[in-house]
């Protein structure tokens, strides 16, 4: 999934608790090269990674009790053509994130979970057909 995500997207992860939200957002860095630790954003809202030129932020916005706590965190800046943001819990700041490239929708499926992408931009398509037609690995 690393290998097709582009500057400037804006991606929701949705799922309950324990989904793997956060274990899904460690994968992508890892495969963008980042080594270092990975933490869940719960408390700090939060957590940013520089991976070469890409600036990847992950948002967990799951203590925010009103939508507009997103324009008192300051975070729209963190919205621009050089990032990727991973945001979780985006229900909880609806009205005032920006559009979604990518809805993921993560829940347990037996022993494993289930993965679903919906695409919401040309964008999204984009990176979504150049997903379905990597080679596995």
């Amino acid at each position: 999934m690393a290998r097709v995500l582009h500057p400037g997207m804006t991606i929701y992860l949705e799922g309950d608790l324990g989904a793997g939200k956060t274990t899904l957002t460690r994968g992508i860095l890892r495969g963008l090269g980042f080594a270092g630790r990975v933490k869940s954003p719960t408390y700090t809202l939060v957590e940013s990674y520089t991976v070469s030129s890409l600036y990847l932020y992950h948002f967990d916005l799951y203590r925010f009790s009103d939508p507009a706590e997103w324009e008192d965190a300051g975070f729209r800046d963190y919205f621009n053509p050089h990032s990727v943001c991973l945001i979780e819990w985006a229900d909880k700041a609806e009205g005032f994130l920006p559009a979604p490239d990518w809805i993921i929708f993560l829940s347990p499926e037996g022993s494993g979970r289930r993965l679903r992408i919906e695409p919401y931009t040309e964008l999204g398509n984009i990176c979504l057909r150049n997903l379905n037609n990597l080679p596995p690995t």
